[in-house]
């Protein structure tokens, strides 16, 4: 118990994690306390989102009194097996005098009512000790590196706010880069959306809980963001005339990468994507894009093409999507409504629209 409790904390905070692996006490603790967490809240017909979003915090938490739970059972039953040689405790001590023992050299108590009388007790309290001084040193660094790796996700994801929307669409991305006649303000965002969806990957590999961390608005997420990019890179690559389909290539085969190996850590096989452009949401779509004066490529090979790219991704993108209980961003706006940048608790509606109208009429975003 003690090295399969000590070899999960080392695998989890400090060792570079696989794509692949055999099962472990953390893969196994997600597995039993997410899914019942996610039921629970698929019930709630308000703060569901909020609900959910107190799952990741509350996970390392638990996880850590989990490990620290397990470390002072094993202890315990090592004390117990060594025949309980305590000093100070009752005439018979029990296993609960060996676990409270245990308990108070973990965490460096130094009460003192009771202590160890053999050379193999003793042996075992120091090792103990030392292993408790050592376990709170790596927790103290393992809480900012995660929330280093959160900032620097929700930061790129805010980005996206004015640029593509709330929640981001790939229609109204390129909609609102219609300024960029040469392509390159736009190779510039996909060249930065590739740079994160690497860091995504990486840091949720190795940090699995960032995962269940929800984005600070309702309509924002981390999978929605990949998603949108996805989307974007497909319509650039596949419709667009003279934009960088080049640099939409490379970002779409980063992203694609980060959704394949999370849905492979997460244990979601692909499933069958829901309906995100339906015939007539294509149609609006070209509308929205031609009001920009943007033209998608007509040509036999353009949609063929849109449908394998679409296919290489979105069944994965609707398993994480389901598993983790996200909504998937559609591909063009369904309303006209604000960004999140442009509302606030103490408008009307009447300053909403009037603002969002003006937004609209802007020649430059």
């Amino acid at each position: 118990m003690l090295a399969i409790v000590l070899w999960d904390a080392f695998e989890t905070i400090i060792l570079p994690r696989r794509v692949s692996g055999r099962l472990r006490l953390t893969k196994f603790f997600y597995r039993s306390t997410w899914r019942p967490w996610r039921t629970f809240a698929l019930l709630l017909t308000r703060r569901r989102d909020t609900f959910l979003g107190f799952f990741g915090p509350l996970s390392l938490l638990l996880l850590l009194t989990m490990w620290a739970a397990g470390i002072v059972f094993a202890f315990g039953m090592l004390q117990w097996a060594a025949g309980s040689a305590l000093a100070g405790a009752d005439r018979n001590p029990g296993f609960g005098t060996d676990v409270y023992l245990s308990g108070t050299t973990f965490f460096t108590l130094g009460l003192g009512d009771v202590a160890p009388r053999s050379s193999l007790a003793r042996a075992l309290t120091v090792v103990e000790a030392g292993t408790g001084f050592a376990f709170l040193a790596v927790v103290i660094g393992y809480f900012p590196v995660i929330y280093q790796a959160f900032s620097r996700r929700e930061v790129m994801i805010s980005l996206l706010d004015a640029r593509a929307g709330s929640p981001p669409t790939a229609g109204e991305l390129l909609w609102r880069y219609r300024w960029d006649r040469e392509g390159e303000a736009l190779a510039g965002l996909l060249e930065e959306w590739e740079r994160w969806s690497a860091d995504l990957l990486e840091s949720h590999l190795s940090y699995p809980a960032l995962a269940y961390f929800r984005s600070q608005h309702y309509n924002q997420s981390w999978l929605g963001a990949l998603t949108t990019m996805l989307d974007t890179s497909a319509l650039v690559i596949t419709g667009m005339e003279g934009w960088c389909a080049r640099r939409a290539e490379l970002t779409f085969a980063m992203a694609r990468h980060a959704v394949v190996d999370l849905a492979q850590v997460f244990h979601t096989p692909p499933c069958e994507p829901p309906a995100r452009l339906s015939d007539e949401q294509f149609a609006r779509l070209q509308r929205r894009l031609a009001e920009a004066g943007l033209r998608l490529r007509d040509g036999p090979d353009s949609a063929p093409r849109l449908e394998e790219l679409r296919a290489m991704y979105e069944p994965y993108v609707a398993a994480l999507a389901r598993y983790l209980a996200v909504a998937l961003p559609p591909w063009v706006r369904e309303v006209e409504r604000p960004d999140n940048w442009q509302t606030s608790a103490w408008e009307g509606p009447r300053q909403i629209r009037g603002r969002d109208q003006a937004a609209e009429n802007e020649e430059h975003f």
